[in-house]
């Protein structure tokens, strides 16, 4: 007997085996704050971190009924740890797993073509503990139910199996979280209570980690979940009820966000028709910039939905304006120019960042190291719907005001972008910033930063704890194309010195001074016009490919779409076929 669900509901990891995943009997159990259940591990050296001297955790804090969230925890490798501040980091989505934070980006390691683990020289662990978190429940390894199943192929209906014997010709089988929006949380809102119960559970179990400054780091989507987790976190300090600790937060840093609609979706006709991108590639011809413009700007199109979802509030207004303005607007990109949304120098598919990490995660020896209860998904397709039926995406959601509460109570706040994502480009990230209007920004002027290759890899713009900072040949996950230049940057931001030099206090004020504008043009030198080969390796040097040393076929690429926001409802089933087959 077979229980079908009716609803395109689970992003199964590409090329992954089918397995069932057998839950664990050795972890330990710990009673962290606010009532918080934890669950953990010690994760042997060499599953991620390689040095021997550093201790890593993975495991999950029960923060209510079928809501198990997955942690992964990472020792600083330059200082002592229990000395070290701590440094929490989520993706965005809603629904993309941290786990690409932690292989792609900054973490101790990541996954090389053969499968082998990596060092990370640059990961933002020598400078910090890392918290690597995925949320909300069903993202990742987090799980609510974990049932055998497998996602039909032909009719993208995910089915319960009654047993793990898997049916003939099926090699997706395995254990899953059973696909139920009801189990996830439907906004950021909503999402921001059990984030703040995994705090609270981690450092009740990890005391010894918890007592010194804490950061917040995210990306993307983090946009949203940035201002509005961490103002949520200012309000429980400030309630102090009994069994909970009070989260000494310091920053919050936020790469390549998605803030504010209504500013960022013109900012993708910015970025590629008006005033264009500083890579000198228009990748429209005229009729396609005119029905651009048209789509953005046009009656009753992405600005007047934008408005009206914004003016009324209502979940149906905020879902039209997001489909319209995602398929109308932000995929003319794709559908028009084959380019990369995250990386607008490289056409599709892109190979980075690399994916091999997925098939990594889905080995049965790497799921018993750190404790999973059920098979590796880069992204949820549950939780992106979840989201979808409130219009999350399509709104502010009080975003702006959420950094300006941050530093009116005294946390820094520092708005990073990669100047080569369009989706989540730097023009619209310029206007965020602006809007935020932090006091003295408006004196403020755009200077380089300098860093210790001598090399000037982008510009910030500053005014006390809030900054703007632009970084050069980078895409959507800076710390993958500029990883010493973000490496650099996270730890003058977690040290509270200038993003410029990492010379100065913040204190008194401190205020950059130089151009109204960042005007430095990369040109056209890296940008690419023929489809990266497979297999590639991406060149921090040059920023460009090296070419593969071996033609291999990918079993993963990018499912983009993930990294931010879901598709809409109309592009459902297209999307996840897309993720199925070769393709943050």
């Amino acid at each position: 007997m077979m229980m079908v669900i009716s609803l395109v509901a689970l992003v199964l990891s590409i090329g992954a085996v089918g397995q069932f995943v057998p839950a664990p009997t050795d972890l330990t159990t710990k009673q962290g704050y606010a009532g918080v259940s934890v669950r953990y591990k010690e994760v042997p050296v060499g599953i991620c971190e390689t040095r021997s001297y550093v201790k890593s955790y993975a495991g999950y804090a029960d923060v209510a009924k079928d809501q198990h969230i997955f942690f992964w925890f990472f020792e600083a490798r330059n200082i002592d740890p229990e000395e070290a501040p701590l440094t929490i980091w989520i993706n965005g989505g809603p629904g993309s797993s941290s786990m690409i934070g932690l292989f792609q980006e900054n973490g101790p390691c990541g996954i090389d073509q053969s499968g082998a683990v990596v060092d990370n020289p640059y990961s933002w662990s020598n400078v910090s503990n890392m918290l690597y978190i995925d949320q909300p429940t069903q993202t990742g390894f987090s799980y609510s139910i974990p049932v055998p199943g497998y996602l039909n192929p032909n009719t993208d209906r995910f089915i319960v199996l009654d047993s793990t014997v898997c049916p003939e010709g099926i090699t997706t089988c395995g254990t899953y979280s059973l696909p139920d929006r009801a189990l996830t949380a439907t906004s950021t809102a909503s999402a921001a209570p059990n984030f703040y119960l995994t705090l609270q559970g981690f450092m009740g179990a990890f005391p010894q980690y918890s007592g010194n400054d804490i950061h917040f780091a995210s990306e993307s989507y983090g946009g949203h979940y940035g201002p509005i987790f961490n103002d949520y976190i200012l309000k429980k300090n400030r309630e102090a009820k009994a069994g909970t600790k009070r989260i000494d937060l310091k920053s919050v840093l936020i790469g390549n966000g998605w803030f504010d609609p209504i500013v960022q979706y013109p900012a993708q006709f910015n970025m590629t028709v008006f005033p264009g991108n500083t890579y000198d590639h228009f990748p429209f011809d005229v009729s396609i910039e005119a029905l651009m413009h048209d789509n953005t700007y046009g009656p009753g199109n992405c600005v007047e939905k934008e408005k009206t979802c914004y003016a009324s509030g209502a979940d149906e207004d905020c879902i039209d304006a997001d489909e319209y303005c995602y398929i109308n607007v932000e995929n003319m990109l794709d559908d028009y120019a084959d380019r990369d949304g995250y990386d607008i120098r490289y056409l599709t598919p892109d190979p980075f960042p690399y994916e091999y990490y997925i098939d990594y995660l889905n080995t049965p020896h790497v799921q018993s190291a750190i404790g999973a209860f059920q098979n590796f998904s880069e992204g949820s397709e549950t939780v992106a719907e979840a989201f979808g039926t409130t219009g999350d995406n399509g709104r502010e959601s009080d975003t702006i005001h959420g950094i300006q509460s941050l530093l009116w109570q005294g946390v820094q706040v520092s708005l990073y972008f990669g100047d080569a994502d369009y989706v989540c480009n730097w023009l619209g990230g310029q206007v965020v910033a602006d809007k935020v209007n932090a006091p003295g920004y408006s004196a403020a002027g755009f200077v380089d930063i300098q860093t210790s290759d001598g090399i000037t890899h982008g510009q910030v713009r500053q005014a006390g704890i809030f900054s703007f900072v632009r970084i050069y040949e980078a895409g959507h996950g800076v710390p993958f194309y500029q990883p010493l230049a973000a490496l650099e940057f996270f730890e003058r931001a977690i040290g509270w010195t200038d993003i410029a030099t990492g010379s100065h206090n913040l204190w008194p004020r401190y205020i950059t001074r130089g151009t109204e504008k960042s005007t430095y043009r990369e040109g056209w030198g890296t940008v690419q016009t023929e489809v990266t080969p497979d297999g590639s390796t991406y060149n921090t040097m040059t920023n460009t490919p090296n070419p593969p040393v071996e033609r291999r076929s990918l079993n993963a690429q990018k499912k983009r779409g993930l990294l931010r926001k879901p598709k809409p409802a109309s592009a459902k089933k297209e999307h996840v076929r897309a993720t199925e087959k070769p393709d943050s």
